[in-house]
């Protein structure tokens, strides 16, 4: 069984959950695609058509391209003609205007061949017609070389270049004033530019109507492809002609799916697609993932990211505003591989990725990229303990999206440097892959955020808590020296066991090293800590001893509080006595009055059992430290002994029921503790020695150094009288 597959039935509500989630989550994905894009085949000019005969469904036109039409059109506008309406008023406003001002002068000298001639040269310039600066911008923009001038129902042809603007028409009515014998400076003192004005005014709806019916005589298309007919083969080269057709089915299909019935269809193959990649998902947390649905804040981060990545690659596509292959996909994976498990990651990741795709119009090479792409950020980060590990993921995922996308491109015939346009390796593609690689770094801090924010913890923060200069364990080294000697005996133990068994192994070395920090409160009540020959419960009754025995797990708890060490940490120290018993005093207390009952709740401890692989594994290697510190020989056959009786009378009493734990693990846990501590307690070799009278200089300094060694272990142990052949004894 999977330890994270317990089996666990699933509740009505539970079901119910899981299906709201994702048809929520099928409804935001589908609303949120881009509207009347669809995923289309991937082909290539001057390629063979890699796919099977396509035949035209139905009828539909050819389009021409863009250049094609833009050409036209500007072949068709040399003959736009802008319709300008000729205003009479304004001659004879001005003229009215001259003979007004001029009246006064003419009774003061100026002659009346002065105003013969202005009234004249104004009604010329006039006929021909003034345009503002403005228009004849606008005329010279649209290279229009003709325009018609018109008056009510009659109109005429004019040149542009032959019309007049304000200034010209000034010029032109100074223009004859030598030839006419008058005087230039005197009709400047005029100042004729007052009387000159635009009479032409441009028909703006007139000059629409013209043009819209000249762009509107143009085809837009160059011919018919009718049901039924070949279009392309498979292995035949895809022509421009070729590409214009299939091109041009592409718009008409959009035409099409612009009904009601056409764009319902649309929308159900969007949602059943989204629906059953998400089902896919939902279906593998179900049969091989269960102990993550009972996670609210896993299921939460792991669902966020799902929509989250498809909903930023929507709109990219929608507002064309840069590449897809910018966004770090492979983030996903790795955040997922760091706070769950690899497979998971990976089939996250390949949900994601295959969501991401119904928006692209070349689907394959992106696909195939990003999930090799999250294949090797996983492989790469199979544990995360330092920053660095990131920092080389980045580079290994960035070389190997790279190299596989240049596989797929020289695949497809493209080649370095030679040939056209159309079969030259596109290298900006390559240059957004390697900013997508240096957007992975921002990975790190957005862990830490989400690792605050969803109360997960990451193994870096597992490595950082099992450093033992933080506060907490410096203050256990040296208010519990044994009890801190213990936890780092358990933690390499348990930590052992967990690499061979396939768990978390620094996840539960670091709890092992908080798992017995409530012996802080009352250290000398623990045997690791009393002074020898000191126990303060030989001056208490056995109940008494055991409920500040049962109380260090309580304590430690209440410090993990205080000291905010994380759940997972904190679950430890709950779980590694579990529910069992004080076993010594317990006993103790029945054989001290046996004819009385003996009350075991006030000899159990009130923690849980252990819920996971890590905490069972604590609870064996505590219990199999402690107790192989009291064997009086340590042999091969009194460690096995004990290590098979630890272990045996922990699953006879029930413990491991409620974690995901096998015979096989804890078959390997005991051939574990059996090995190590063979090699912890391993037997010393005896120093021989000397017969009287043997010893001489060298050997008595041997001796002496032998004698001293003995010493400072404390041995009381008498050297033997004779010396003895250890030649065949082995030596540890």
């Amino acid at each position: 069984m999977s330890r994270y597959n317990r089996s666990i039935a699933p509740t009505w509500r539970s079901i119910l959950a899981q299906c709201v989630v994702t048809v929520a989550a099928t409804f935001v994905i589908v609303w949120s695609l881009p509207r009347g894009s669809q995923s289309a085949l991937s082909f290539d000019e001057g390629r063979p058509w890699p796919y099977s005969q396509f035949i035209a469904p139905y009828d539909f036109p050819v389009f021409k391209s863009a250049e094609q039409l833009q050409r036209e059109q500007d072949s068709v506008m040399a003959y736009y003609e802008p319709y300008f309406a000729i205003n009479t008023d304004v001659a004879a406003t001005q003229v009215a205007r001259f003979h007004d001002a001029t009246r006064g002068l003419a009774s003061g000298g100026l002659s009346p061949a002065y105003r013969t001639y202005v009234d004249e040269h104004l009604h010329a310039v006039y006929s021909r017609g003034i345009i503002s600066t403005r228009d004849l911008q606008m005329l010279e923009h649209d290279s229009c070389t003709m325009v018609r001038i018109y008056r009510g129902t009659e109109s005429m042809r004019r040149m542009v270049r032959g019309l007049l603007t304000e200034k010209t028409a000034y010029e032109q009515v100074l223009a004859e004033a030598d030839s006419a014998g008058l005087s230039l400076q005197q009709l400047q003192q005029l100042n004729l530019n007052h009387y000159i004005q635009p009479n032409l005014v441009y028909d703006e709806a007139k000059s629409d109507e013209q043009r819209s019916d000249l762009i509107g005589s143009l085809s837009p298309s160059t011919g018919v492809v009718y049901a039924g007919q070949s279009v392309i083969d498979r292995g035949e080269i895809l022509t421009r002609h070729t590409l214009q057709i299939l091109e041009s089915y592409y718009r008409a299909q959009e035409a099409h799916s612009s009904n009601f019935k056409e764009k319902n269809l649309l929308t159900l193959g969007q949602a059943l697609y989204v629906l059953i990649v998400l089902l896919c998902l939902t279906l593998y947390l179900n049969l091989f993932r269960r102990d993550y649905l009972g996670n609210l804040r896993g299921m939460t981060l792991l669902a966020g990211l799902v929509v989250t990545y498809p909903l930023v690659t929507y709109f990219l596509v929608s507002h064309t505003l840069l590449t897809v292959y910018i966004v770090p996909y492979a983030m996903l994976p790795i955040i997922v591989r760091v706070f769950m498990d690899s497979r998971t990651a990976f089939m996250a990741h390949a949900a994601t990725i295959m969501l991401c795709a119904i928006a692209l119009r070349y689907p394959y090479e992106f696909i195939a990229t990003q999930c090799v792409a999250g294949l090797v950020a996983i492989y790469s980060l199979r544990e995360l303990s330092e920053r660095s590990q990131l920092f080389k993921t980045s580079i290994v995922v960035t070389a190997a999206a790279i190299l596989f996308y240049l596989s797929i491109e020289l695949l497809h015939g493209h080649t370095f440097l030679g040939g056209d346009s159309l079969t030259r390796i596109d290298w900006s593609i390559y240059k957004h892959l390697i900013i997508s690689g240096i957007l992975l770094l921002f990975a790190y801090p957005l862990m830490f955020l989400l690792e605050r924010a969803f109360q997960f913890t990451s193994n870096v923060t597992l490595v950082e808590l099992s450093n033992l200069n933080r506060e907490l364990l410096r203050r256990l080294s040296e208010v519990a020296p044994g009890t801190f000697q213990h936890s780092i005996q358990v933690s390499n133990l348990a930590a052992e066991v967990a690499r061979k068994i396939g768990a978390k192994s620094q996840l539960v070395r670091t709890g092992a090293l908080y798992h017995d920090i409530g012996k802080m409160k009352n250290p000398a009540f623990f045997t690791e800590n009393q002074m020898r020959g000191v126990n303060p419960h030989d001056k208490l009754d056995y109940a008494e001893s055991a409920r500040i025995i049962i109380a260090h797990v309580s304590d430690g708890e209440q410090m993990a509080d205080s000291y905010r060490l994380p759940t997972v940490i904190r679950d430890f120290i709950s779980t590694h006595h579990g529910h069992g018993l004080v076993k010594y005093f317990y006993i103790s207390a029945q054989n001290k009055t046996p004819d009385v009952p003996v009350d075991p709740a006030l000899f159990t401890y009130p923690g849980r059992n252990p819920q996971t692989a890590e905490q069972a594994i604590l609870m064996m290697t505590d219990a199999v430290e402690a107790s192989a510190r009291s064997l009086k020989e340590y042999t091969e056959q009194s460690i096995s002994e004990l290590v098979e009786r630890i272990v045996d009378g922990q699953l006879a009493d029930g413990l491991f029921t409620e974690c995901p734990l096998t015979f096989q693990d804890i078959r390997v846990a005991k051939e574990v503790f059996k090995d190590k501590l063979k090699t912890i307690y391993h037997t010393r070799i005896s120093y021989p020695s000397l017969q009287k009278g043997a010893a001489t200089a060298g050997t008595a300094s041997v001796a002496a150094a032998s004698g001293a060694t003995d010493a400072t272990r404390g041995s009381t142990t008498a050297a033997p009288a004779d010396i003895k052949d250890t030649s065949t004894e082995p030596r540890h």
